[in-house]
């Protein structure tokens, strides 16, 4: 019996080995979304301040934890005027909500179960998860890099404003989609 305690401890202790938390790196990663306008073409956005980490085992090349943090300051559709208005009360509530934050729950397979919060309000989301996998850069850094991607309803987490068009329709579409690229790095 103690043998196979002794045993045991060693296989849990040697995949500990091999998982890591690693950091995510701003100038590889890249927090997107897409949103219809006027429901004939898309408008895309990103949030240029964020962070995260995320806990990966290497050798099962799973993932295990991710945690993320954007600046809802750091809104950029690349036109100044709207940025404003989606820091404003109408959308983000910048004032009163300054970040959106993302905990990752689980991957089942290429799926990402997690919790999104937008506004203070907090769901369940569902992503299609890739992992793109592990190597190490020129400067001895090992990185792994991962997608999410998906979709969710705006009005879920309270951005509601929007303008009917005269010809059907309206001006900003409720379904928003997302692309998520996180590159990290091995923290030492």
């Amino acid at each position: 019996m103690k043998f196979l305690k002794i045993g045991l401890a060693s296989i849990v202790a040697s995949s500990a080995l091999f998982a890591g938390t690693y950091n995510v790196d701003t100038s590889h990663s890249n927090i997107g979304f897409k949103v219809k306008h006027l429901m004939i073409s898309n408008v895309s956005g990103k949030f240029d301040k964020f962070n995260g980490n995320f806990e990966y085992d290497e050798k099962t090349k799973t993932l295990k934890s991710l945690n993320g943090e954007a600046s809802v300051a750091s809104i950029n559709t690349e036109d100044e005027k709207r940025d404003a208005h989606l820091k404003s009360a109408d959308f983000f509530d910048l004032a009163n909500n300054p970040t959106l934050t993302f905990k990752l729950d689980k991957v089942d397979g290429d799926t990402a179960y997690g919790k999104l919060t937008i506004r203070g309000i907090t769901k369940d989301v569902k992503l299609d998860f890739e992992n793109n996998g592990i190597a190490v850069d020129p400067w001895g850094n090992t990185r792994v890099a991962l997608e999410l991607t998906g979709k969710i309803n705006r009005k879920d987490f309270g951005l509601n404003w929007n303008k009917a068009l005269e010809t059907g329709g309206v001006l900003v579409d409720e379904t928003v989609k997302l692309n998520i690229e996180v590159e990290g790095i091995l923290a030492k």
